[in-house]
């Protein structure tokens, strides 16, 4: 978990950044809402918290805060005021922060509130709708085959496809799933401080160095390591874990001796590892320990059938977090949802719902709410107008159905069917009269 810090007072900045990393969280500064604009809108993390004091240089941190979810960042985000601010910070609340601390008691209060927003967030990404596309089921057989083995696996797919959820994906179904789930943003490591984040150190190993600290191989031990963007690792980095993962051993920093490793790897990439070894980038010795077994993750445009049932999970999701009643789509949004082509993949969808449910006016999404950059030139042919047809007769089939079977099993209770839903009562009554179901 990573915190984007926005405060102004650099001596400040530092403080709450040197404490939050004494916790074991990554940290980014930012002085500027223009900064943290920037950061977030090209880095941005799914995990990330920000942190902003309310009054900056170039305004207010409620302008950010209304930003990020205009264009779909539903990240958590803690507002640092002055007593004199409570006002305002209150205001903040209801535009959706997640807390406010004041400054004085950040060292008691902050800690706990990240504690809550990462429970809130391991139980939430628990629920995740189960893909049912062609290329999907034959994703989830190779899953099926691998996670209960040690094999190391390697993870390919553009940007956005959900390749971290499939790396947790293979770590609960394997032998390992009770046992320490550990991720690296090979991106955000140099290859100076890379030995260190790997490996750890001991006490003495170099200037700053004042007490021991376990890597992530430690941290690991027992479990899963999930390396992202691993074709940014240096080339010195990428030769040590080859040594590591070869001899199953290691040692920390400064230490005198090694220490066995039983950590089974996960990696990803959103790049060709084959180009980048013959660019010499990359290690070919590497890459073929990474490629004990291959996954491929399609793009989401090739995957037409998880469109909708994607968009209705995410505009659930999103509904609870903003605390509004959007019911569904209107047509012409679906077709739309449909013909689009979705370079962003799976993360752009949710990005889009959630900012589409945000200023969803009435209780359907439109095409104006989702605001698309849609041309239509995707399903100008006979073949992808026949295959959207179809989506929509299946999505309408499993509003249905589903609907039907939680009252089926509810016995006509509407309580209980709108339990089984995750959704209220008054909101299963509109959607059945939206499907011209009874009881």
């Amino acid at each position: 978990m990573r915190v984007i810090v926005v405060e102004d007072n650099v001596l400040f900045c530092n403080y709450i950044c040197n404490f939050l990393q004494k916790a074991d969280l990554d940290t980014v500064r930012t002085y500027r809402l223009a900064q943290a604009k920037k950061i977030i809108g090209t880095s941005v993390r799914e995990d990330d918290i920000v942190l902003a004091d309310l009054r900056l240089p170039d305004g207010e941190s409620t302008t950010l805060l209304q930003w990020m979810r205009e264009n779909g960042y539903m990240h958590p985000f803690i507002m640092m005021t002055n007593y004199e601010e409570i006002h305002s910070a209150v205001h903040t609340m209801k535009l959706g922060a997640e807390d406010y601390i004041l400054k004085p008691l950040v060292e008691t209060r902050l800690l706990p509130v990240i504690k809550k927003i990462r429970t809130v967030n391991e139980a939430f990404t628990k629920v995740i709708y189960e893909r049912k596309s062609t290329p999907f089921c034959e994703l989830n057989r190779y899953i099926h085959m691998v996670a209960p083995t040690d094999m190391t696996v390697l993870i390919l797919g553009s940007t956005g496809t959900g390749k971290e959820h499939l790396a947790k994906k293979i770590h609960r179904q394997s032998l390992r799933s009770g046992k320490p789930y550990v991720t690296v943003d090979c991106g955000s490591l140099s290859k100076e401080l890379a030995p260190s984040a790997f490996f750890g150190h001991v006490k003495g190993a170099f200037t700053g160095a004042t007490e021991e600290k376990a890597g992530y191989f430690q941290e690991a031990q027992g479990g899963t390591l999930f390396m992202d963007e691993v074709e940014n690792l240096s080339i010195e980095t990428q030769r040590m874990l080859l040594r590591a993962m070869e001899e199953r051993r290691y040692r920390p920093v400064g230490g005198q001796r090694d220490r066995l490793m039983d950590v089974r790897i996960i990696a990803a990439t959103n790049e060709d590892l084959q180009e980048a070894v013959a660019e010499k980038r990359f290690r070919k010795d590497l890459l073929y320990r990474f490629q004990d077994f291959t996954i491929t993750v399609p793009a989401l445009h090739n995957c037409l059938e998880d469109i909708l049932p994607l968009a209705d999970f995410f505009r659930e999701q999103s509904c609870g977090l903003l605390r509004k009643e959007v019911l569904d789509f209107d047509e012409p949004a679906k077709k739309m949802l449909l013909g689009y082509s979705w370079p962003g993949n799976v993360r752009e969808l949710k990005q889009v719902i959630h900012a589409a449910v945000l200023i969803c006016k009435g209780k359907l999404i439109t095409p104006n709410s989702l605001r698309l950059q849609y041309t239509g030139e995707s399903v100008s042919d006979p073949m992808g107008k026949e295959k959207i047809d179809k989506c929509l007769q299946k999505d309408e089939r499993r509003n249905i159905e589903q609907i039907k079977t939680a009252l089926s099993i509810s016995k006509g209770n509407l309580t209980q069917a709108a339990a089984l839903l995750g959704i209220s009562r008054p909101t299963l009554y509109k959607r059945m009269s939206l499907h011209g179901i009874s009881r």
